[in-house]
């Protein structure tokens, strides 16, 4: 017999455990929730956020799935969320799509499934079923900035700036629904008149759009420079810890950092060829070791022992055999993981780290340039963005000295200038020989960035130096990253 007191002391300690982080403990409560009721969908559906939450995505794709079964409600939250997994951590791209049309059959005004289909087909390289989920979404609600600023995008791939721009032109006259959507056309007008050589407007643009998106940015999201520069020095006087036991090179994932825009997709793009590497993408293994197993984080992990060091590298290599069970070398592209290098190190004593980086004012322009919603704090203004930018220098520049022999710099200039000489010597860094498919286009290759269009572009050396279009506007970032010594002198 099912006793109500129970089942609301479960539900009450699980949502609990959801707000404090703590996935794994939340979802062995909500498997008990399905063991009281398993007729309830709702425990099912909770059960499957807690493990997606924890991780755990092959019982979360199960648990969504019997929410399936019991007949949930919003059964196009189910889809959706299944479909994220599917894509994002087990790179499965035709099953997502395969649960975004289910969630649009189940609901035709499910504004987030077109949006995720459409996205799905543009990381696929398919503008032509991408158009047409975009153009659904709009037809679900005529105010979706994401759906015009994405459907210009293509147009401008396809078209080049002169079919654009009137539409977006107009576009950026209107009255949007939220400062988010405001922002996206606005960056989007901004990268056509980027495209038709219309630097000033186009700069201006881009500056509003950025002034929209701050406006509309919650004030916990916002950049906080004086806590950045603070953990930064922590992470500098950190003295050297524990290690756990030592891999051989082999087993050991692949890790890509550096900052956002500074070419490592492409890094991991080209590296995805070789006949013995998988693109990982973006996990999120590190960043929840620092979040739920090592708090106060870096205190925490100056303390830890080996063998806890042990158990958490244990624990990421898991995670990744279910993710990619056959794969050889898998990367790990997450960007912001260069604040996390002690830790990669200390775990993985053997790992070597790809560091990508660009010229200065290039990538501060590209951070600048890209909507990044609440994802990257410090990309809507500039100040804050050359703020991150030198932190993020000083701190890899302590990193090249303390782990020297395993941290290799990829330069996107020269890559793009010279990418089999480049490639040749990345390779041997990670170990591995030459493959000619390196410099192979794979023409079918997902591309899991916001200028994913420009990616599967042949490799072209224009945007190296792109920043002296916009000198104006960069006077003062140039003049900062110049003070700091980060320039060269003809810069």
């Amino acid at each position: 017999m099912i006793h109500n007191s129970d089942a609301r002391a479960l539900k009450a300690s699980a949502a609990q455990r959801l707000r404090e982080g703590a996935y794994s403990e939340a979802a062995g409560l909500f498997e008990q929730l399905t063991e009281l009721d398993p007729r309830e969908p709702n425990h099912w559906f909770n059960l499957g956020y807690s493990r997606r939450m924890a991780r755990d995505y092959a019982a979360a794709l199960e648990a969504y799935a019997e929410a399936l079964t019991r007949g949930v409600s919003g059964a196009e939250d189910v889809h959706i969320n299944r479909a994220v997994i599917l894509s994002e951590y087990f790179h499965d791209m035709p099953a997502a799509a395969t649960e975004l049309q289910k969630a649009v059959a189940a609901n035709p005004r499910a504004l987030t499934a077109w949006l995720n289909l459409g996205s799905l087909h543009e990381d696929l390289g398919d503008s032509a079923a991408a158009r047409g989920a975009y153009s659904a979404a709009l037809r679900v609600d005529r105010g979706s900035g994401r759906a015009t600023a994405r459907l210009a995008a293509i147009d401008l791939h396809e078209s080049g700036p002169e079919a654009v721009l009137p539409g977006l032109r107009e576009a950026a006259q209107r009255d949007w629904p939220t400062a988010q959507d405001a922002a996206e056309v606005r960056f989007a007008l901004g990268n056509a008149l980027d495209a038709a050589g219309d630097y000033r407007a186009a700069f201006e643009a881009v500056a509003e759009g950025n002034h929209r998106a701050l406006s509309g940015r919650p004030s916990r999201s916002r950049y906080d420079p004086a806590s950045v520069e603070a953990l930064v020095d922590v992470l500098i006087a950190l003295p050297p810890t524990a290690t756990a036991e030592a891999l051989d090179t082999g087993e050991t994932p692949i890790f890509i950092c550096g900052m956002f825009r500074s070419g490592s997709t492409l890094v991991e793009q080209l590296l995805a060829r070789h006949s013995q590497v998988t693109a990982g993408g973006e996990l999120e293994f590190i960043p929840a070791m620092v979040h739920e197993d090592l708090r106060p984080y870096p205190q925490a992990l100056a303390e830890a022992p080996g063998g806890r060091l042990g158990a958490l590298r244990d624990r990421y290599l898991n995670q990744l055999r279910r993710i990619f069970p056959v794969a050889q070398r898998v990367t790990d592209k997450r960007p912001d993981n260069f604040l996390h290098i002690a830790l990669i190190k200390a775990i993985f004593p053997q790992a070597r780290i790809v560091h990508t980086r660009r010229h200065p004012l290039d990538n501060v322009l590209s951070v600048f340039f890209l909507y990044f919603g609440d994802d990257v704090s410090y990309s809507d203004r500039l100040d804050d963005i050359v703020h991150f930018y030198i932190q993020y220098r000083r701190l890899m520049d302590h990193w090249q000295v303390r782990f020297a022999p395993d941290i290799h710099a990829v330069d996107y200039d020269a890559l793009v200038a010279n990418p089999r000489s480049e490639l040749e010597a990345l390779l041997a860094f990670l170990g591995l020989d030459w493959d000619e498919n390196c410099l192979t286009p794979q023409g079918r290759d997902a591309v899991r960035t916001p200028s994913n269009w420009q990616v599967r572009q042949p490799l072209h050396r224009r945007s190296s130096g792109r920043w002296r279009n916009y000198a104006e506007g960069l006077e003062v970032a140039r003049r900062r990253l110049a003070d700091r010594g980060l320039l060269d002198t003809g810069d």
